[in-house]
């Protein structure tokens, strides 16, 4: 079992930056790819990056490449989303998710990611 709990989401101006953070507890966290994937009132979940068990493979959607880093700490256990030049497109609850045996095939797949967290709500105003 991994528990996983996000932080740093809150209000912020477009054009404006946030870092989230997951901390991860439980099983070996160097084991497990993570995600971010975010869900809009009305929308359905969204992928928005993801990183191997190592950090050194990353993949984010087309939405958000060039405005979003994830990267992850495995000595603390933690991984972060840093947000850059945000929009009010960006709003959403991100949450983020784990998985120990992830195929990189369905890196983007929600389904494939075991373990999550609770979100946290991101909002940007125009």
């Amino acid at each position: 079992q991994v528990q996983l709990v996000e932080s740093g989401g809150g209000l912020v101006q477009a054009g404006g930056s946030l870092r989230l953070s997951c901390a991860a507890s439980g099983r070996t966290f160097s084991n497990y790819a993570m995600a971010w994937f975010r869900q809009a009132p009305g929308k359905e979940r969204e992928f928005v990056a993801s990183i191997n068990w190592s950090g050194g493979s990353t993949y984010y959607a087309d939405s958000v490449k060039g405005r979003f880093t994830i990267s992850r700490d495995n000595a603390k256990n933690m991984v972060y989303l840093q947000m850059n030049s945000l929009k009010p497109e960006d709003t959403a609850v991100y949450s983020c998710a784990a998985d120990q045996f992830l195929d990189d095939a369905r890196r983007t797949v929600a389904t494939a990611y075991n373990y999550w967290g609770q979100g946290t709500q991101v909002t940007v105003s125009s």
